[in-house]
């Protein structure tokens, strides 16, 4: 486990950048932390570290974005999943192992979420900081 302090947007999406060059192309990303914390701002991180720069918005309506990278992203907003009929609805299972998911409000399907994740909590320290705790994967 590795945590960062990061004072800004931009901070959060270069720990975003770090993470991508530690990825092979199948793993499942858990976000945890609340409302604004910065869950989007380091998937966009993250997803321009694997090459995609065409702009990345929470799916809170679509449920779930797809961006193509090095490896294909899968970006869910799970805020409004609430039960299993949900979350299957998605179609969340059938992307596991085709490309890397990216989950955002992970808190609510963690139930499923595969024991081998990269699990990241953001939170705020205060305005601006943010404590990003990274587990499941060796970055510096």
């Amino acid at each position: 486990m590795v945590k960062f302090i990061s004072s800004s947007a931009s901070e959060t999406e270069n720990i975003g950048k770090k993470l991508a060059k530690k990825l092979k192309g199948t793993e499942v990303i858990a976000l945890f932390g609340g409302l604004g914390a910065g869950k989007t701002a380091f998937t966009r991180g993250l997803s321009e570290g694997l090459g995609f720069e065409d702009g990345v918005s929470s799916p809170t309506f679509a449920l779930v974005h797809e961006y193509e990278g090095k490896f294909p992203i899968f970006h869910f907003d799970m805020y409004r999943v609430t039960t299993y009929d949900d979350l299957y609805s998605t179609g969340f299972f059938d992307y596991i192992g085709n490309g890397i998911l990216v989950i955002e409000w992970s808190e609510n399907i963690e139930g499923v979420i595969p024991n081998d994740a990269i699990r990241i909590t953001i939170k705020p320290l205060s305005e601006n900081e943010r404590e990003i705790t990274i587990s499941g994967v060796d970055i510096e």
